[in-house]
């Protein structure tokens, strides 16, 4: 019997998936604009923005206002950037450190062989992978990561593009805030929906 891997985490949900986009293209949003731009209501979208928030993917700050009235609240993607990160995504990046350490010493493996900040780095994307649903397969020789089945293919066609720009988004998140030479470069387009590759580089 074939199992078909089941998407979960804060961005199961196809609203969050949408907000998600929203803060990515463009930072600094207010409740009132994601609600327009969802069609959701305003107490809607503020508990999907408090479970991204939770997960690590989104900031939120406090606006900066030179005219009288009250400063509203502005939500970003959490990018890793010293400007964008999160101190939920710091604490998970240093615990898979931590966790990737102890699993090599316990099965005698080495580093990367792009070094420690690399290992570190994939240690992260790993996790952060798996917590989104996926079972990925890291190729250091290809430089690439192998998420098929994709978890969230059973999605409407239409609704595939966004979603692998939002997970491509996040990797690219994730890599940043664990600090290392390597980025996600791009989701490798197939025909079949279940199939997903996630090509890697190094940056110089």
């Amino acid at each position: 019997m074939t199992t078909t891997a089941v998407a979960y985490g804060p961005i199961s949900s196809y609203s969050r998936v949408r907000i998600l986009h929203l803060v990515q293209t463009r930072p600094e949003r207010t409740i009132g604009e994601l609600s327009e731009a969802t069609g959701l209501h305003a107490n809607t979208v503020r508990e999907h923005l408090q479970r991204l928030i939770e997960g690590g993917y989104v900031i939120q700050a406090t606006e900066h206002r030179t005219t009288r009235g009250r400063p509203r609240t502005l939500y970003s993607a959490a990018t890793g950037a010293p400007e964008a990160s999160s101190a939920i995504a710091r604490d998970k990046v240093a615990e898979a450190a931590r966790r990737g350490d102890l699993m090599r010493r316990i099965l005698s493996e080495p580093d990367s062989e792009l070094g420690r900040d690399a290992t570190y780095q994939l240690d992260a994307l790993v996790e952060h992978l798996e917590e989104s649903g996926f079972e990925p397969i890291v190729d250091e020789s290809r430089m690439t990561v192998e998420l098929t089945p994709c978890p969230h293919a059973a999605s409407s066609p239409e609704h595939r593009p966004m979603l692998c720009q939002v997970h491509l988004g996040l990797m690219q998140g994730v890599l940043t805030q664990a600090g290392g030479p390597i980025a996600a470069e791009c989701v490798q387009v197939t025909r079949r929906a279940e199939e997903c590759t996630v090509q890697l580089r190094v940056v110089a």
